[in-house]
């Protein structure tokens, strides 16, 4: 099925909060698609997106930080350019790691630098980080 999306001119965002516990990436797929549904983007690109958000929340749970913080989720549209956020309690920076063969971890960042269009890590004002990622849209089949 190929990917289709309207293009909108002005900023749209979605911001969820979830426990720091691993059912919470799942909740935060659910929310991820819910989101690009309502902005009528399916196809490749929600399964990427779905993909990106999995493996950045996923680092964000198991993040060095404080018991019983949350992390926080963010989807925001502009334009043709999807941005998929996580932001949690962690000043650590992440770091691309070379898993070996044998590894059952470590592939995460290197799965989010394939498909992501970019992606980065900015420090949050009080505390912690938010890690992104950016999707472009396809021109074109705009329904």
């Amino acid at each position: 099925m190929p990917t289709r999306a309207v293009p909108l001119a002005a900023a749209q965002a979605a911001t969820h909060q979830f426990p720091r516990q691993r059912r919470s990436v799942g909740r935060a797929r659910a929310a991820l698609r819910e989101q690009l549904a309502i902005w009528h983007i399916e196809g490749e690109l929600v399964d990427r997106a779905a993909l990106l958000l999995s493996e950045l929340a996923t680092n964000a749970v198991n993040a060095k930080t404080a018991p019983g913080r949350e992390i926080q989720v963010r989807f925001v549209l502009t334009g043709r350019e999807l941005r998929v956020e996580v932001a949690d309690a962690s000043d650590e920076q992440p770091m691309m790691r070379h898993a070996s063969n044998d590894d059952e971890s470590g592939r995460g960042l290197q799965l989010v630098a394939a498909l992501a269009d970019s992606w980065g890590v900015e420090p949050r004002d009080i505390v912690g980080k938010v890690v992104w990622a950016r999707l472009m849209l396809p021109e074109g089949d705009a329904s």
